[in-house]
């Protein structure tokens, strides 16, 4: 199964450097056509108005959590099957519980690489 690097992937974080960061391990993979959003309802906005093939998004954000996020995408009629990554700092079990009852596709345990990236976006659009 041949993943589409044309798609448009959204990524959340309330970070501008973990953007960056987000943004070049995309590239490295071949993943060109980024979008990016600062904040949940941004976010939330910018998959409501536009097409998304996946959402990367930080679970710790203000005013709007990834958690809340992806709650909310989950409840959307039309968002709802897109593919959801959570990036956490750190892998409480809690989290993971919340995160897969929310509906989480997947999630990625930062200090991450683009090896990892890959490995992950493979496993939730490989499977689709």
């Amino acid at each position: 199964m041949s993943i589409d690097k044309s798609m448009q992937v959204l990524i959340v974080d309330d970070y501008k450097t973990m953007l960056r960061i987000i943004r070049n391990l995309l590239k490295q993979i071949n993943f060109n056509n980024v979008e990016e959003a600062t904040d949940g309802s941004e976010a939330l906005s910018k998959l409501r108005a536009g097409t998304f093939g996946l959402v990367i998004s930080d679970w710790n954000m203000a005013p709007m959590t990834g958690l809340t996020l992806l709650q909310e995408v989950r409840a959307d009629n039309r968002l709802k099957t897109t593919p959801f990554i959570m990036i956490t700092a750190e892998s409480k079990t809690e989290n993971v519980i919340a995160a897969k009852q929310a509906g989480v596709s997947n999630y990625i345990v930062k200090p991450f690489n683009a090896e990892t990236l890959r490995d992950k976006i493979e496993k939730v659009l490989g499977n689709a």
